[in-house]
């Protein structure tokens, strides 16, 4: 049983990596339950406390809210106006579907950029507001992907501390 939690908890550390950069699924909270089934599953007793688990699980809850809110932040934060911010979500959305297979790992980059850009362009903006709103919504988006890897890093810290 004991090799079959940990087997579980690294696969669901690399599920929580890739969702951190590759949505549908929340990177932290996916990671975030590699720590629980140790906690709930493992044979011998983890030096985890529920303390530390409420904490990270109210961090991986907060960054999943704060990862949505952050791109929309950064694209108004540099001028983007609400056509820049929609074309940020929808170019995201098709950047994981439509873009992967042309540019892999960085569709959701550029969805989100081009999406900005588009979006202020199609709404009669001029090309330098456009190029700022969809920087500003990339810059967002890098944010809140450095917040996901750092709480599904810790998370990582804490559950291969565990199990060694």
């Amino acid at each position: 049983m004991e090799t079959l939690v940990i087997i579980i908890g690294i696969v669901l550390i690399i599920i929580g990596y890739v969702s951190c950069v590759l949505p549908p699924l929340p990177g932290p909270p996916v990671a975030f339950l590699s720590l629980l089934a140790l906690y709930f599953f493992s044979d011998k007793g983890v030096d985890i406390s529920s303390t530390l688990l409420i904490i990270l699980g109210v961090l991986c809850i907060l960054a999943t809210i704060l990862d949505n809110l952050v791109a929309v932040w950064g694209t108004h934060k540099f001028g983007g106006t609400k056509a820049g911010i929609r074309g940020s979500v929808i170019g995201m959305i098709l950047g994981i579907f439509v873009l992967t297979p042309i540019v892999g790992p960085f569709s959701v980059f550029v969805g989100t950029f081009a999406g900005a850009f588009a979006g202020e362009i199609i709404s009669g903006e001029d090309f330098q507001t456009a190029l700022k709103s969809g920087f500003g919504s990339f810059i967002g988006f890098l944010l809140g992907l450095g917040l996901k890897l750092i709480i599904t890093t810790y998370i990582a810290f804490h559950f291969f501390k565990t199990i060694f």
